[in-house]
């Protein structure tokens, strides 16, 4: 063939490549468009009428009380097949024909009879912008860690989820809130999107270059804003009462830094601003003469999603009004994302020393929560600055400035060395170690004048807790109760803030431990993976692979978070985890992770053995 022919056939290959993005390309512009439509119809009257079913009343909590499923969470997630009124009207007829006393037996030809099995409203799907090869690839050297960061990047793929039409079409036969685009789920039991995990899954997707998927999960989140004036704990009607840590804004920071988008922060504002402003007028308490903010919940009764588990713990109070403050500070820990922690423990003694009667959420005042929405102000004043809106931008640098000087006033501590949340009812500072309490060094929430003084305080206040001597990671507290977000559990959002935190510092100790950490929690997550296969939503401080547990609910796979942080630094620190990092080598085996060659892995582990793995993961 001449080469006149060979260049005419590589440029019909290029053409049908171009048509075939294209194609992709208005396949989900169609869906956006399509699905925005038809949320657009509800954005004035959307009221939650599935709420009836789903957020409270005596069907929510007969079927619960039950017992009928293991896991809480399935009952809220099944799809009605009958209206919601009709639904209740035959539910009273039952009720009423069996003295109000019906059977387990009853309950379940019930649930069975008029509900769908969980998860019915969503779809699988391959995001369109998926692409084989990302260059963050290119920046890892080791082959072994290479070949993992493709099996990560494969795993969006597995976590891709759209909304089937009849959600759009009869949204009040669900719990899922409808949103314009498909999402990344987290994995496991958690099957619909969740606020703050998309923060980390939205940083891996950008490493991924999968920016048109990253951009219509931000846009869902500000489509949620206008409709219902903020963001909710998850996609579902019974997170209703409350939030998550807010980090819609870094989202959108985030893209912006990847893409160089200033327009896509401009035309956010007005709905950035008013997630800040509902979180400063809902959240705000005032202590020594500063106005900071708390987690609340503003809902009533116990959280729907683990309706029995609730009523169980409330069992210690007395009262329907102590129960019911019980059923509040449950679901404001919630709120933070930590659920449940002895970081929200406050006994009679004023200590952390307790189980979850002694949850005191709302009189805590959190060092994370003011962090972020000073970054929030920061990032909204910048994104004004852009659009040339000076008296905006001036307006939210002096609200970032007055919650400086809240956290420096009311959560710094000189003799700890760090920041610490603050317990109003004892009127003191909370000298317990959570990692949280260096989430001002993440969002640069002190004065920059003071970084030196900053960074030998904190690597004191590190050194003092010894937390550099976990060989899985920083543990999310040092107090074992049996809690998941209490030692020895660590989960990468917290790895994730104190690392860069450390990092922001800029310090030669600070980056050092900073890249150190990096580099070991890395390693720790590959350790666990070529184990099983599997990323997990939380690990072990106690052990160099190990995943974490405790808490309502099993360990769970998948998973949003832990793929985006380990992509992120994969694509950061590629190159230092095969030079000298214990990351490859001649003395390495080299293991391809594929699910395809499970097997064949298999084989080999039982023939070379696992020391030759011991060089790289000391």
């Amino acid at each position: 063939m001449t080469r006149l022919g060979l260049v005419a056939i590589q440029l019909l290959l290029l053409i049908w490549s171009c048509l075939g993005a294209l194609s992709q390309a208005k396949s989900l512009i169609d869906y956006r468009v399509d699905n925005e439509n038809a949320i657009a119809k509800d954005v004035e009257t959307y009221n939650f009428e599935s709420c009836q079913i789903y957020c409270y009343g005596e069907l929510l909590k007969t079927i619960q009380m039950a017992k009928l499923f293991e896991d809480s969470k399935t009952f809220v997630d099944m799809k009605l097949k009958q209206a919601p009124a009709k639904t209740l009207e035959d539910f009273e007829l039952l009720m009423e024909s069996k003295n109000r006393t019906p059977s387990r037996e009853d309950l379940q030809k019930f649930v069975d009879d008029y509900f769908s099995p969980k998860g019915t409203e969503l779809e699988l799907w391959t995001p369109t912008d998926w692409t084989a090869n990302p260059s963050f690839l290119d920046r890892i050297t080791d082959p072994d860690l290479k070949q993992w960061g493709q099996e990560l990047n494969n795993i969006w793929k597995d976590l891709g989820r759209k909304m089937n039409d009849d959600v759009l079409k009869n949204p009040e036969y669900y719990s899922i809130i409808p949103v314009p685009n498909p999402v990344i789920i987290p994995g496991g039991r958690f099957i619909e999107f969740y606020y703050w995990d998309s923060y980390w899954i939205i940083r891996g997707l950008l490493h991924s270059e999968m920016q048109d998927t990253a951009r219509g999960m931000i846009e869902n989140f500000m489509s949620i804003v206008q409709r219902i004036g903020f963001i909710p704990n998850g996609g579902r009607v019974y997170y209703w009462g409350r939030s998550q840590p807010p980090l819609l804004t870094g989202m959108v920071k985030s893209y912006v830094d990847f893409t160089n988008d200033d327009l896509f922060a401009i035309n956010a504002l007005e709905v950035l601003e008013h997630e800040f402003e509902y979180f400063v007028n809902n959240h705000s308490v005032q202590v020594k003469g500063h106005n900071l903010a708390v987690y609340r919940d503003s809902s009533t009764g116990p959280r729907p999603e683990s309706y029995r588990e609730d009523v169980e713990t409330a069992e210690n109070f007395d009262t329907p009004e102590a129960k019911e403050d019980h059923y509040s500070e449950l679901k404001s820990a919630a709120e933070s994302g930590m659920d449940f922690s002895s970081r929200w423990f406050i006994n009679e003694n004023g200590t952390n020393v307790g189980n979850l009667s002694h949850l005191r959420t709302r009189s805590i005042v959190p060092v994370d929560l003011n962090s972020f929405l000073y970054w929030n102000a920061k990032l909204i004043a910048e994104f004004h600055a852009k659009a040339g809106n000076v008296d905006k931008m001036t307006e939210y640098e002096k609200k970032a400035q007055t919650l400086l000087q809240g956290i420096q006033d009311v959560l710094w501590n000189e003799e700890a060395g760090c920041w610490l949340d603050y317990d109003m009812i004892n009127e003191k500072p909370r000298d317990y170690f959570v990692p949280t309490n260096l989430a001002p060094l993440f969002v640069k929430a002190y004065n920059i004048s003071d970084t030196e003084k900053i960074s030998a305080s904190v690597l004191s206040y590190i050194e003092k807790n010894k937390l550099d001597t976990f060989p899985g990671g920083v543990p999310n507290t040092l107090y074992h109760t049996g809690e998941q977000w209490d030692f020895p559990n660590v989960w990468a959002p917290m790895q994730y803030i104190v690392v860069e935190g450390l990092a922001n510092l800029n310090t030669p100790a600070a980056k050092e431990l900073s890249k150190k950490w990096a580099l070991r929690w890395v390693k720790s997550n590959f350790k666990a993976y070529t184990d099983n296969f599997h990323m997990y939503e939380k690990y072990n401080a106690e052990e160099f692979g190990g995943h974490g547990g405790g808490g309502e609910y099993g360990v769970q796979t998948g998973f949003g978070w832990s793929n985006g942080v380990i992509i992120e630094w994969l694509s950061k620190h590629g190159r230092e985890l095969s030079e000298g990092s214990g990351g490859g080598g001649a003395g390495t085996t080299k293991r391809l992770i594929s699910v395809v060659g499970v097997a064949a892995v298999t084989i080999v582990a039982l023939i070379a053995g696992r020391v030759l793995w011991k060089s790289w993961f000391k």
